[in-house]
């Protein structure tokens, strides 16, 4: 089937949620920022981080010089990656250094406790940056030249932000002292979960394969008692040469105790295979399993 064009005003109302989140999210980086994490001397990683450790040694405006520092990242973007993730960072990155600077005026900690500025800075920070990604943006350029060199050297992506990190953190240490770099890493640790949260969402499903001999059995009480969609696959061991039913379904965590209690009272030895889902749409699904 072709796939379906939005219409201009559905297209309009598109564009419009996705700049507000790509405002927001900026918003409440810089509200991490400059409330909980640099007051306290514990930087970010990335283009953040080192524009928080040059901004400390030179005393040159924060927002500012992650904005110039983000430049040579955008015009490699923009050859590499595609225009409209350049513009939507640009403008992200923008208004990040908008906000860091609305938010410079409020010039000493919310806590005095490190922990606490940690941990909190941690959450929001990694909500902001969270919706900033969703949203097909980026609030550092390390993950641009990450994603490149991943491309030209075959290291993941993920690999070159670590390293980058270690490098940043590192010095993060040699200026602010080695006690507050290691809230540094506990920070990035933090958000980087909170960033996985957002995307995936809180939401989580379970994708379940079942192999018993009583399948069409369990598939008609699970339509009955737990409304779910179930799909049944033909299978053949490779041991006996039988031909097996296959269960395959979608659930949310809340229902998994209740279709194993479920399965077990028909089949005590039916086999359960339970997959992580981060997304699952149509179908029977009770709603999508949507990255927030």
């Amino acid at each position: 089937m072709p796939e379906k064009k939005l219409t201009k005003k559905e297209m309009f109302w598109a564009i419009l949620r996705k700049m507000f989140f790509l405002t927001l999210g900026p918003f409440i980086a810089a509200f991490a920022l400059e409330v909980f994490l640099v007051p306290n001397n514990i930087i970010d990683g990335g283009i953040v981080g080192i524009s928080i450790i040059l901004s400390y040694l030179t005393k040159l405006n924060l927002g500012l010089l992650i904005f110039v520092i983000n430049i040579p990242f955008f015009l490699l973007a923009f050859s590499k990656i595609g225009k409209k993730f350049v513009i939507q960072t640009f403008y992200a990155i923008g208004m990040l250094s908008l906000f860091l600077n609305m938010f410079s005026m409020y010039n000493h900690p919310t806590s005095h406790d490190l922990l606490l500025s940690t941990v909190f800075g941690g959450i929001v920070l990694g909500t902001g940056v969270g919706l900033v990604l969703k949203n097909e943006g980026s609030l550092d350029g390390t993950e641009i030249m990450s994603l490149v060199l991943s491309k030209k050297f075959g290291f993941s992506v993920g690999e070159w932000i670590m390293a980058f990190n270690v490098f940043i953190y590192g010095a993060s240490g040699l200026v602010f002292g080695w006690n507050r770099a290691m809230y540094a890493v506990l920070t990035y640790f933090i958000a980087f979960r909170v960033i996985d949260i957002v995307l995936e969402g809180l939401n989580s499903a379970k994708s379940i394969r079942v192999i018993s001999d009583k399948a069409h059995e369990i598939g008609d009480e699970l339509l009955e008692k737990l409304d779910l969609g179930v799909t049944y696959i033909k299978g053949v061991g490779a041991y006996s040469g039988a031909e097996k039913t296959i269960i395959y379904c979608v659930v949310s965590r809340l229902e998994m105790a209740r279709m194993k209690e479920i399965i077990k009272n028909i089949d005590p030895s039916a086999f359960i295979s339970v997959v992580d889902v981060h997304e699952a749409y149509g179908g029977r699904t009770k709603g999508s399993v949507d990255k927030i």
